[in-house]
């Protein structure tokens, strides 16, 4: 198969990012095939540093295609605002960026249980979490019955979805705070924000899937970049085109 992977053996800041950057040129199409918008990595070029979380450092050579697969799950704002950070600095994405329907979202809930998760239940020892929800989501993936994908905003029962959600999850986090702050999502503010989000980045969500079986059936050179040397954990086991 016409494909590199790229992992690491740590927990991160390996240099995997300029191993990537360094192999691009090789390749036809860069993919983020799993993690989420943690540390991210630094790009020098053309005399000017960029911070990249989500989007593969493959924006800036022309002629690469850039992925977002399934793997990954997905806080929409924050590809909304690297997406403007590129594009303000004069990085075209519109054209070389898609993003799988199957990503998984992170929603405000996920942080939450971040936050709860780490301060209630580790007896005072830190996890390494960055707060940014990334774990909760995967965890929901996992669970199926509470996880909603970048496809669901586009349905027509996206409000029911998360008024669902919410109710299950008000509970569960009451749970974990015991109570003592209540804690509410508004279901009506979360999706009017949330269907934002999806209409800002519809141009570049596809399935990601079929393009990149396509890609390969076609012999293209593919390069996948892992975040971390935990290729494949529960997180990651069901590999996401």
């Amino acid at each position: 198969m016409p494909g590199t992977c790229v992992i690491g053996l740590q927990w991160g800041d390996e240099a995997k990012g300029k191993v990537v950057d360094l192999l691009t040129e090789q390749h036809d199409i860069v993919v983020r095939y799993q993690g989420g918008a943690n540390a991210g990595h630094t790009v020098v070029t053309g005399g000017e540093t960029f911070k990249l979380s989500l989007v593969p450092s493959g924006i800036f050579r022309p002629g690469v295609q850039c992925v977002i697969a399934g793997g990954v799950v997905l806080n929409p704002a924050a590809l909304i605002d690297e997406i403007n950070a590129l594009e303000t600095r004069g990085v075209p994405v519109d054209g070389k960026l898609i993003v799988s329907d199957r990503a998984h979202v992170i929603f405000p809930w996920h942080f939450e249980e971040d936050r709860l998760l780490n301060q209630e239940c580790t007896s005072g020892e830190a996890i390494g979490t960055t707060m940014r929800g990334i774990g909760p989501c995967y965890r929901d993936k996992v669970g199926r019955s509470l996880a909603v994908r970048f496809g669901d905003m586009y349905r027509a029962d996206f409000a029911e979805k998360i008024e669902r959600v919410i109710a299950v999850k008000g509970r569960m986090l009451d749970g974990l705070s015991e109570g003592a702050n209540g804690v509410l999502f508004d279901p009506a503010s979360i999706y009017e924000e949330y269907r934002g989000f999806a209409e800002r980045l519809a141009p570049l969500v596809a399935d990601t899937t079929t393009y990149l079986l396509d890609a390969v059936e076609a012999d293209k050179r593919v390069l996948f970049r892992g975040p971390r040397g935990r290729c494949w954990t529960s997180t990651t086991a069901p590999f996401r085109l």
